[in-house]
């Protein structure tokens, strides 16, 4: 594969090419749950926001269910 053309398209390709974290495999898939919000809080910021994969470290599979668990908790204000 050949170089990048500029500084500043090098600088982007590695940003964009960076390593995902160890795998979380310490969460099993039964604890997510909508009335479970303290595990559920881990996956957000403290404004709310939920944390992308990159960031946790979960597998695409279990980020969807986290992600459709915490609007579910939002729903029924158990979240912020």
């Amino acid at each position: 594969m050949s170089e990048p053309k500029t500084v500043q398209r090098r600088i982007n390709f590695r940003k964009a090419n960076k390593s995902m974290p160890r795998r979380r495999l310490d969460l099993p898939f039964e604890k997510i749950s909508f009335k479970n919000p303290e595990i559920l809080s881990k996956f957000t910021t403290e404004t709310g926001r939920i944390l992308p994969r990159k960031v946790t470290g979960v597998s695409a599979k279990m980020h969807r269910a986290i992600t459709r668990e915490i609007k579910r908790s939002r729903a029924v204000n158990l979240m912020p």
